[in-house]
Parts: structure tokens; sequence; C-alpha cells
């Protein structure tokens, strides 16, 4: 399993900050080869799925997922959003917290990320890649 954790900080008020992260749809503004379709009627909640199919043509792969712990931030307590990767070829799971910060808010994402036809001898790399590609996407969506 490749792990990682990021933390990035905002102008954005954390509800905003929130918002613009789990709008799931805009992930795939900021991922290239990757759309994201909602399966579930809003709004988010517990049980919302969805997916972010990337692909190159004809071949691609879906990463499945379901929101299993969803607070929105209240006043000074950060929101958390925790999510179940339920794919086939992609497993683990992501969790996104949203706070004050110093001048805004303070993003931490945590992620374990596996996928199915990666020998765990590439976990490093793959942890590697992937944190810098997640913060990018929560920079690219939390832009002021």
């Amino acid at each position: 399993m490749a792990l990682f954790r990021f933390t990035r900080e905002t102008a954005l008020p954390p509800a905003e900050a929130w918002r613009r992260l789990t709008t799931w749809e805009r992930h795939g503004e900021a991922v290239p080869l990757t759309r994201v379709t909602v399966r579930t009627p809003p709004p988010t909640r517990v049980g919302t799925v969805f997916v972010a199919r990337t692909a190159l043509g004809p071949i691609g792969f879906d990463d499945t997922m379901e929101v299993v712990d969803w607070r929105p931030p209240e006043g000074a307590t950060p929101g958390r959003c925790r999510l179940e990767k339920r794919g086939g070829a992609v497993m683990g799971w992501a969790e996104i917290e949203v706070g004050p910060g110093p001048v805004g808010s303070r993003i931490v994402w945590h992620e374990e990320l596996r996928l199915r036809l990666l020998p765990p001898l590439f976990d490093g790399a793959l942890s590697a890649v992937a944190r810098p590609v997640f913060a990018r996407v929560v920079t690219r969506l939390t832009k002021a």
C-alpha cells in the first residue's frame, strides 16, 4: 500500500475550501484524462458514491469511491470526509480534513492507495508520484 499525507494552506474560508474539495465533479477538471461522475443524488452525505474514470481512448480504469464519514466544518471545528475506494483496480481510502488556518483554511489530505496489478515492491514509487499529483489537485481546486 502507498501511504501519503500532505497539508496545504489556502486563503479561502473553511466552508468554501470544503465546498470546492467536495464538489466531486470538479476533481475531473484538475486531474488529466479523468472524468468524475456522481452516482447518487445530492447532497453529498454518508453513502454518496462517485466514480473517477481515467482513460486514454478505450483504455482506462475506474476509481469508485463511497463517502463513509461526512462532517462539514463548523466554526472552529474542522470538517472531515473519509472515502473508501470500492473499485476493482484501485483500492484504499482517502481522508480530507478542512479547518481554520492562519490566514484561511488548512487542508490535510491522508491517503492509502493500492493498485491491484502493482506489486508492493512499487509502493514507494506510487507514493512518490501520487502525493504531488493529489497536492496539485488540491492546490488547483482551492486557488483563491
